[in-house]
C-alpha cells in the first residue's frame, strides 16, 4: 500500500490513486504540470508530502516541484472548502458590480479572496473570467458534486445563495 505520513497533520496521506498517475507520466519529459494537475484533482490541493512523493517518482526534487506549484497560480498549496466559490472580476463583472458581490461574500463569511472559512465549508477564489459575460456580474461554486453557475448577482442574491447551501450542507 502506497501510504506516507504526512507530517502537516500526523495523518497518512493515501498515494494509491497518485501512483497510477506516476506510472503513466514520471518517466515522461515535460510532464510535471500534467502530474501535478492530476494530483491537485485528486486531493484538492497539492501538499509538502505529494510534492515530496512526485519527487521519489520522478527524480525532480522537491525545490523544484515547489517552484512550478508555486508559480503557476492554478495550482493550490492549502486545502479548499468543500465549497469553491469562483467569483468573475472580469471586465463585464466589473463593470456590473462584482467588486460590491464580492464584499458581500466577505462580509458574510468573513473571509478574503483565496481563504477558506473557518468550518471549512466555503474557499473564495476570484478568476479572470469565468466566460458568461452576458450573466455578469457571476460566479461559479463548484464541488464535488457539481457545478453551479449563478449570474445577474446582486449583494442580496448572493447572500441568499450561500446561506442556503450553508443550510444544507
Amino acid at each position: 500500500m502506497s501510504q506516507k505520513c504526512c507530517c502537516e497533520n500526523e495523518q497518512f496521506q493515501d498515494f494509491k490513486e497518485l501512483d497510477l498517475v506516476l506510472d503513466k507520466y514520471a518517466k515522461v519529459p515535460g510532464s510535471l504540470i500534467t502530474i501535478l494537475q492530476k494530483a491537485q484533482d485528486i486531493y484538492g490541493y497539492i501538499s509538502i508530502d505529494t510534492m515530496n512523493h512526485i519527487s521519489e517518482a520522478t527524480g525532480i526534487k522537491t525545490a523544484k516541484i515547489y517552484g512550478v506549484a508555486t508559480f503557476y497560480a492554478q495550482f493550490r498549496l492549502q486545502p479548499i472548502g468543500k465549497y469553491l466559490i469562483m467569483l468573475c472580476q472580469g471586465t463585464a463583472c466589473h463593470v456590473n458590480g462584482s467588486e460590491m458581490i464580492e464584499e458581500a461574500v466577505c462580509e458574510l463569511l468573513n473571509i478574503k479572496d483565496g481563504e477558506t472559512t473557518e468550518d471549512g465549508l466555503f474557499t473564495l477564489n476570484n478568476v479572470a473570467c469565468l466566460g458568461c459575460c452576458s450573466l455578469a456580474p457571476v460566479m461559479m461554486i463548484k464541488s464535488a458534486d457539481s457545478d453551479e453557475t449563478y449570474g445577474n448577482l446582486t449583494k442580496d442574491s448572493v447572500k441568499e445563495i450561500l446561506t442556503e447551501i450553508k443550510e444544507r450542507s
